[in-house]
């Protein structure tokens, strides 16, 4: 086990933090512990912001170093400013201790960066099966040879990447700080985006709790346990499954069968057949992923280095919905130039999270206290003060107000991202998903339905007697909608929006958790209407997918707040039967208990049989492909970024079918091995290229490197001369594909590594021509 890189990382990550420290104070002013949680993620975007845009011009050193002075700098400015001074005088009388908060803060990241690394060091290996750690990997060595950005693509050989790849980004600024290679950075910066995210679940639910004067510490334990160690209720319900008798087993098995991607047979052997991965796969077409199942896969992928800077974002939206109306200038900093600054980040991160953002800007403004229309205009937010006007009137104009703002937010932050979404986000577009796609209401109680019952519990027991009438009229409309429009997700999240927006208009004691619900209500409700039209999954399976890791992180820390409070608090009159607290405790231990056993079954058996922990990502290679090893470390050491060519991990001619089977190679070894371990180019890898460049685009490359093996002399030397190939691999997926290959024909194509699984040919352009 490599404990020098660890205690490496760890040192950067606390320096990184303590000079995000000033910078979170300043933004996070008006929230209670001013920001603690967000100190790390804070000084992420500032350094990887600088360091994405002057490594367009250079990605070296200096360009690090100018990172890191940027972002010392910056907290300098923050710490010595004088409204900083004041806001720590006021903390310190009013028995807040900011110092200690961070402490706490900082033991549970190193707590949680911890269980990551355990988790990594048994199983720390960027194998392609289940999962796209090859593109994952193949990202990061890219970046490791990389002078400029944006890094080229791996598998597409003389164009820059088509993916969101900040994150990336972000893990080689960390391994070039810390001196430390991609094979041991890849599961590093795993643990630490980890670490990072649960740590921020924790300091957004403690501030949301302390808002209220709740228990700030047992809220932000609980979001932490909600986004990092619980998940959906399949493990449990197959537990639950499998304890039943022979005789209704069967039935209940074929019911849950018929509902979600499960078969009888697998309902009902319980946990006989438990498999880390089965709790993912829910919703037919669809991916259902939770965090700890995320990361105890492993891959370094967008969707999950982007949830930290989602919960940031969640954080600034919080911070203006604290703010007061006097305080315009605060008020306007956070909605115009702190917001559009992450957001142009976190498009290079997470295209998919990028417009969340403006939608918890939109929530906030929309439900908090504060007239929106204030940070647009202060004459228009006094007139319409000054104004008398019926309750719906005046909330339409709130609405358009927020909407406004979102809208002039999310404009500078589609500037500030514009260069990348140009080059990256094209050829997508929105579509209506067909009412035969839609989820049924068993598999969304699955994945959701613990969430649900803590929200619908706390929601209903926020509202008085006279307030219950109207949601409980909107609510049964939504069954008239589910049953009539075939749309399950209307029981779902109808109720959390409809008692969402009434719970904040009025006197009882909710919060900004309630923003963070309506949001990831408002998420679930948006995959069952529309999808993003798109190669690189059938329909919507990307869509659910990276829109679900979303929702997960902002309900987690709303349930965070929410349990607790609705334990401790003595009132509501809406649930018969919940305001003794023996039964609020007794919802509070079935929830815990029904999302933690996957933990537990699924951490026990991934440590099962551990023996000599690395963090050596690449170690696996030598133990399982030996012989191919030393052709990949032969590559590996070439400098530069040479073009490779080699066999595409695509069938020959993929076909249209949206639910043709994956093609050969997509997923195993030979998905492009040697480019995607070492970051040299291929000229047409992976076949997700598909999704990124277009169908065309890619075949024409598959067949040009078909005709590059098989053609006659004349072809092979035009295809090696269009796309600059400097190295051919003849490897066992080359032969699988081709057969035996030679090049005994083509001049200037001469071998230079020989063992008996590779071959590898050095191109002499300057001497190709028919031998």
């Amino acid at each position: 086990m490599e404990y020098g890189l660890v205690l490496r990382w760890l040192v950067l990550y606390g320096l990184l933090a303590a000079l995000g420290r000033p910078l979170a104070a300043r933004l996070f002013a008006t929230l209670p512990g001013r920001g603690v949680g967000f100190a790390l993620p804070t000084a992420l975007v500032v350094l990887g912001t600088v360091v994405y845009w002057l490594g367009h011009l250079a990605f070296t050193l200096p360009t690090l170093a100018a990172g890191v002075v940027v972002l010392a700098g910056l907290a300098l400015l923050a710490a010595l400013d004088r409204d900083a001074l004041a806001d720590r005088r006021i903390e310190l009388a009013g028995g807040v201790r900011p110092g200690r908060e961070g402490w706490a803060a900082a033991a549970v990241f190193v707590a949680a960066f911890a269980l990551l690394l355990a988790v990594r060091a048994v199983d720390p290996a960027v194998i392609p099966v289940g999962g796209e750690k090859f593109l994952d990997f193949g990202l990061l060595k890219s970046l490791d040879r990389a002078t400029q950005l944006p890094p080229a693509d791996v598998w597409f050989a003389g164009d820059p990447v088509a993916y969101y790849y900040g994150g990336h980004l972000l893990t080689a600024t960390l391994a070039d700080l810390t001196g430390t290679a991609p094979r041991y950075a890849y599961n590093l910066s795993l643990a630490g985006f980890y670490a990072t995210l649960v740590t921020a679940a924790y300091g957004l639910a403690g501030a949301i709790a302390r808002q209220r004067a709740g228990s700030w510490r047992l809220a932000g334990l609980a979001a932490a346990f909600f986004v990092g160690l619980a998940s959906n209720l399949v493990t449990v319900s197959r537990l639950a499954v499998g304890a039943l008798p022979d005789s209704q087993r069967m039935a209940v098995a074929s019911a849950v069968a018929a509902q979600t991607r499960y078969s009888a047979d697998a309902v009902r052997s319980g946990l006989n057949s438990f498999s880390y991965w089965t709790a993912s796969r829910v919703i037919p077409g669809t991916i259902n992923e939770f965090p700890l199942f995320a990361w105890v896969n492993g891959d370094l992928h967008a969707h999950m280095m982007g949830t930290p800077f989602l919960l940031l974002g969640a954080g600034l939206a919080f911070a203006l919905f604290r703010t007061p109306a006097t305080d315009r200038r605060r008020r306007r900093v956070l909605a115009f130039v702190a917001l559009p600054l992450l957001a142009g980040f976190q498009a290079v991160v997470d295209t998919w999270s990028f417009p969340s953002l403006f939608g918890l800007l939109f929530l906030a403004l929309a439900l908090g206290r504060v007239d929106p229309w204030g940070l647009l205009s202060a004459r228009v937010a006094r007139w319409r003060a000054a104004r008398d006007v019926d309750p719906v009137t005046a909330e339409l104009e709130r609405l358009t107000g927020a909407l406004a703002v979102a809208g002039v937010a999310g404009a500078l932050g589609g500037l500030l991202a514009l260069p990348f979404l140009l080059g990256a986000g094209g050829g997508r577009s929105v579509a209506l998903l067909p009412a035969a796609e839609r989820s049924s209401l068993p598999a969304l109680l699955l994945v959701h339905g613990a969430f649900v019952a803590v929200f619908v519990a706390y929601l209903l027991d926020r509202l008085s007697v006279d307030r219950v009438l109207a949601p409980l009229v909107g609510l049964g409309a939504l069954v008239g909608l589910a049953l009539t429009a075939d749309l399950a997700v209307a029981l779902i999240v109808g109720p959390l929006l409809i008692a969402g927006w009434a719970a904040h208009r009025t006197d009882r004691p909710v919060g900004f958790e309630t923003v963070l619900i309506v949001a990831g209500a408002g998420l679930v409700g948006l995959v069952e209407l529309v999808y993003v039209r798109e190669l690189a999954g059938p329909l919507r399976m990307n869509t659910v997918f990276k829109t679900y890791a979303q929702v997960w992180v902002l309900w987690g820390v709303a349930a965070g707040v929410a349990l607790p409070a609705f334990v401790r608090w003595p009132g509501g009159v809406s649930v018969p039967g919940t305001r003794t607290r023996w039964l609020r405790a007794c919802l509070a231990v079935a929830v815990v208990l029904a999302t933690v056993p996957y933990a537990g079954l699924a951490l026990s058996t991934h440590f099962e049989g551990a023996a000599d922990p690395t963090l050596d990502a690449t170690r696996f290679v030598e133990r399982d492909h030996p012989a191919e090893a030393r052709a990949v470390a032969y590559v590996d050491d070439l400098s530069g970024q040479p073009t490779l060519l080699s066999a595409p991990a695509t069938s020959r001619y993929p076909g249209p079918e949206r639910d043709a089977p994956a093609p050969p190679g997509m997923y195993s070894w030979d998905s492009s091995p040697a480019a995607s371990l070492t970051g040299v180019p291929t000229v047409a890898g992976w076949h997700h290229e598909v999704g990124y460049r277009g169908r065309e685009p890619y075949l024409t490359r598959v067949r040009a490197v078909d005709d590059a093996y098989t053609g006659p002399p004349e072809r092979t030397t035009a295809v090696l001369e269009r796309y600059g190939v400097d190295y051919v691999w003849v490897g066992p997926a080359e032969r699988d594909r081709y057969g035996e290959v030679s090049f005994a024909d083509v001049s200037g194509v001469t071998p230079v590594f020989e063992n008996e699984a590779v071959t590898i040919y050095r191109v002499e352009t300057a001497e190709l021509g028919v031998a």
